[in-house]
């Protein structure tokens, strides 16, 4: 997903920068629910013109791709509806609605229905298969409409996920965590990295709170866990992006991505809300929030520091539509830990300006927020720009009821039907069940074994002996 090697968008798309030149800017009052509104029916709009699943003989959901035969890969398309469903929550517009809903319940592919297509073996990674999970289980929370019946619902999209994802968990390197990749024929194969556990620790919390099945939190405890014993997550809550299982994951690769922290501070905050204000969920969630936008936002505005930089963008494909997850998860979080809450609206304000000021009138939008103006990046894109810019303005509406109320859950008023077996036809997994005394028991054991692991990776850290050469 986000860090695969990508082939540059063709020359087709560059040849439209001169007339992008000739238009005006787009004109938004951040005061004004209306302005904010309209702004983005028209970001939307310009979205969704770059999606060619909705015409004949096209494949349902997915953007042109994988290259050579277009810039995006199969995980982005989930994404981009996640990222509309948001909008259809914060705006009331229902425009895209009915190919959202088509289109994640396609993806899914039947009969497992676990967002695994046979199509996208060959590019499947954890945090491909999870970004669509994410965005089932967004249509859940905030109860998007229902598929009709005798089709797989949100919650059991989001289960089916899971599902197949946790038995996937290996102790056997590393001391636990999820590989990048699903196939080990895939490039990344041996590398265990931040994405992949953290968008799994990320459904899992969702998924904890929304069912209050307590095994779900289990999983985001082991998985926090083993993210800060191996090193990714550090004490500063700097997060790193991963490493390889032939160096006992030690040669951490230290570059900083805004999605792995976006990520980690959605399901840090979910888990501060479950769990009723715990000192630990409360301290994780203040120190993720406040470094990263220490780090994301200099001035205000966000940045995406590993590869935007000041003389050039180096940004791939991925990378140009990372702002929209910063966004979308920062305004959750200050929802559900209302502590983090001032820091976070003005920031996203803020940052939000930064957006509005890349567009022009026709929504298009560049990648740079701290110019003041449209940089005509479309090289890389141009999805990722208005996914990111249609986020900003979108989350802004935070103060309607319906988003302070926080997201839904099946004890106030979800309707989405679940499946706790969901998913286990491919996989032959055992069905979750509610984690017993003798469980705990156990886990405590297994618990103080890893620690122990932990403490000899962190020395043989410490030591420089997994410097890359």
């Amino acid at each position: 997903m986000a860090f695969k090697t990508r082939v540059l968008l063709s020359a087709l798309l560059l040849a439209a920068t001169g007339v992008h030149a000739q238009q005006s800017a787009l004109q938004v009052d951040l005061d004004s629910t209306d302005s904010i509104k309209a702004a983005a029916k028209v970001i939307a709009a310009n979205l969704y013109s770059q999606y060619p699943g909705d015409q004949p003989g096209k494949t349902p959901g997915i953007l042109p791709g994988p290259p050579p035969g277009g810039p995006y890969y199969w995980w982005q398309a989930g994404a981009m509806w996640g990222t509309y469903v948001d909008y259809w929550f914060y705006t009331g517009d229902d425009t895209y609605n009915k190919e959202a809903m088509r289109s994640m319940v396609f993806q899914a592919e039947a009969p497992v229905n676990a967002y695994m297509p046979r199509n996208w073996t060959a590019s499947l990674g954890n945090d491909d298969q999870g970004f669509w999970g994410m965005a089932a289980l967004l249509a859940a929370e905030v109860n998007f409409p229902n598929p009709p019946a005798d089709q797989p619902q949100w919650l059991a999209l989001a289960q089916a996920v899971f599902n197949t994802q946790y038995p996937r968990w290996e102790m056997a390197d590393c001391n636990g965590g999820m590989r990048w990749q699903v196939e080990r024929t895939n490039g990344g194969y041996d590398y265990k990295n931040t994405i992949a556990n953290g968008v799994f620790l990320n459904i899992a919390a969702r998924l904890a709170r929304y069912t209050r099945n307590e095994t779900y939190a289990e999983w985001v405890d082991k998985a926090w866990d083993w993210l800060e014993g191996v090193g990714y997550i550090t004490e500063e809550y700097n997060i790193l992006d991963g490493g390889h299982i032939g160096h006992n994951c030690t040669d951490i690769n230290p570059v900083q991505f805004s999605a792995n922290a976006a990520i980690l501070i959605h399901g840090a905050a979910i888990m501060f809300n479950y769990t009723d204000g715990s000192e630990k969920w409360r301290a994780r969630t203040a120190g993720l929030v406040n470094r990263t936008i220490d780090h994301f936002f200099p001035n205000g505005i966000m940045v995406e520091r590993a590869c935007e930089l000041e003389d050039r963008v180096q940004c791939n494909v991925d990378q140009h539509s990372f702002k929209g997850y910063m966004h979308r998860s920062l305004a959750t979080a200050a929802v559900v830990a209302p502590f983090t809450r001032d820091v976070i609206v003005k920031t996203l304000r803020s940052s939000t300006a930064g957006a509005v000021s890349s567009c022009l009138s026709d929504g298009t939008c560049g990648f740079r927020w701290n110019t003041g103006s449209y940089d005509g990046d479309v090289n890389r894109g141009p999805a990722g720009q208005a996914m990111s810019a249609l986020a900003a303005l979108s989350t802004l509406l935070l103060d309607q009821q319906k988003v302070l109320n926080g997201p839904l859950t099946n004890q106030t008023g979800g309707t989405s039907q679940g499946d706790p077996n969901a998913g286990q036809k491919f996989q032959g997994t055992t069905p979750l069940r509610e984690v017993t005394a003798g469980d705990k028991a156990g886990a405590a054991i297994v618990t103080a074994v890893v620690l122990a692991s932990f403490v000899g990776s962190v020395v043989w850290m410490g030591m420089g002996w997994s410097e890359r050469s």
